[in-house]
């Protein structure tokens, strides 16, 4: 699984399955045997045709807001190793995402420059003095928690008052709108 830092779960990307006729299976279903409960998985490496699954014949990648690669790769399971499929080379599918991450960037309200180049600063500075001074960075953690949670809700109040319907607030941040309704809520409530 791949993810950013910025859009987390919402644009997790995978490596996704193709069956001969072009269409992606639905998740194939594990019953255990001792409770109601069965298992499922949409990992690609369960489509290798046994234990009822469907057989894989292409990957290509895929994100948890709906997009899919248009690239199709053709799957050879002589070349997969069934103890460790996580070893199988999935570089060319995880490109693929990273270029659908950088499109979704680029439809998303810009952060400016100065912020972004100040926040890596931050980032980097915190993490040197969590190691060399632990409590100077628990301290400036604090004030920084207490201006993001203000800053925040600030934030999310005014996107509210300034989209109207609301429309424009998960492409602005790069999410599908539940996700970004989820982070300006959260925003909103945050003490």
């Amino acid at each position: 699984m791949w993810q950013t830092v910025e859009f987390g779960a919402a644009h997790e990307g995978r490596p996704g399955v193709l069956l001969a006729d072009g269409t992606e299976p639905k998740p194939v279903y594990f019953d255990t045997g001792s409770s109601g409960h069965m298992h499922q998985s949409s990992d690609w490496w369960i489509y290798d045709g046994t234990l009822r699954a469907p057989l894989a014949t292409h990957l290509r990648a895929s994100c948890a807001c709906g997009w899919r690669g248009e690239s199709h790769y053709p799957l050879d399971w002589d070349q997969v190793d069934r103890r460790s499929p996580d070893l199988f080379d999935t570089t060319g599918f995880e490109e693929d995402w990273d270029q659908h991450i950088q499109d979704v960037e680029a439809r998303a309200t810009p952060v400016p420059e100065d912020l972004a180049t100040l926040i890596e600063h931050i980032e980097r500075r915190l993490g040197n003095l969590a190691g060399d001074a632990p409590l100077a960075a628990l301290r400036a953690i604090s004030r920084l928690e207490h201006a993001i949670t203000d800053a925040g809700r600030r934030a999310a109040f005014h996107a509210e008052t300034d989209t109207g319907d609301g429309s424009a607030i998960g492409p602005g941040l790069g999410l599908p709108e539940r996700e970004a309704r989820q982070r300006l809520l959260r925003y909103t409530l945050h003490h």
